[in-house]
């Protein structure tokens, strides 16, 4: 009798040392999904960057992240170098707001293997997978009866809906600021005589109420005929930038709240 009950203890510490043994045991730990090597995670990719350099008068490079290059209404001999002088700018596509030599110089601008697309008028545009629309807009008060018709430019570049007013003289109007749309980057003539003056590209401000304001065709000491300086649209504003530099380097999401006036330097 006293040997089946030492049996049985012995068997039931057995089976209690056993099960211990597997509590205390280590469990092997699930291991993370490691990336690839090489490969950045999903939050670490790059923002894209969007580069707008002011070459002079109302002729700008407009930069992608993916290196394509939007040129617009560039100029020849009006005082400043022209834009065939700065090698690099070369333009994927141009833009052509109206037929005056100091917005249509074309042939004057560097241009990729086989030539750049040029843009003129209204309409919707796809090139390379960057949308450009054409507004129709005036060059004076009157619907064009003195200086004919000019082109409003919007394009959507990496998320960056930037918008060239080209030679606009006058306000807009309901149906052209629907068309407009909302806006990030805006570049706004405000020399007046040939274009909105002052207090008129004062008014467009509010109107289309961008993120950031970018002056243009204003007088400088290069330009060979006479503008308003941009000392005058300037006046008694806030939010006005000078950088010192020919461009500006934007990205999607960071731009600023209200409305930054940032006065470039022409390239020189």
């Amino acid at each position: 009798m006293a040997r089946m009950f030492f049996a049985w203890a012995s068997m039931f510490v057995f089976v209690l040392a056993g099960c211990e043994g597997q509590k205390g045991s280590p469990v092997e730990e699930e291991k993370p999904i490691q990336e690839e090597e090489g490969k950045p995670r999903e939050e670490e990719k790059p923002k894209p960057k969007v580069s707008i350099t002011w070459i002079g008068h109302a002729c700008f490079a407009i930069r992608s992240s993916e290196g394509f290059v939007i040129v617009t209404d560039p100029y020849s001999n009006i005082g400043y170098k022209n834009p065939n002088q700065y090698p690099d700018i070369v333009a994927n596509a141009i833009t052509v707001s109206h037929e005056h030599s100091d917005h249509n110089a074309v042939g004057f601008v560097n241009q990729v293997p086989g030539g750049a697309k040029v843009i003129r008028g209204s309409g919707e545009h796809l090139v390379d997978g960057i949308r450009i629309k054409g507004i129709g807009t005036y060059h004076d008060e009157v619907q064009g009866a003195q200086r004919g018709p000019n082109t409003v430019f919007v394009m959507d570049v990496d998320g960056i809906r930037i918008c060239h007013l080209g030679d606009l003289g006058h306000l807009l109007s309901a149906a052209q600021l629907s068309e407009i749309g909302v806006v990030d980057v805006l570049m706004i003539p405000v020399g007046g005589v040939y274009t909105i003056d002052a207090a008129k590209a004062t008014m467009v401000l509010e109107q289309i109420r961008p993120r950031i304001a970018i002056p243009m065709h204003y007088k400088t000491p290069s330009l060979s005929f006479s503008l308003d300086p941009v000392d005058k649209f300037l006046s008694g504003k806030e939010g006005v930038e000078r950088p010192g530099t020919d461009t500006i380097t934007l990205t999607p999401g960071e731009l600023p709240d209200p409305v930054k006036i940032i006065v470039l330097d022409y390239r020189r």
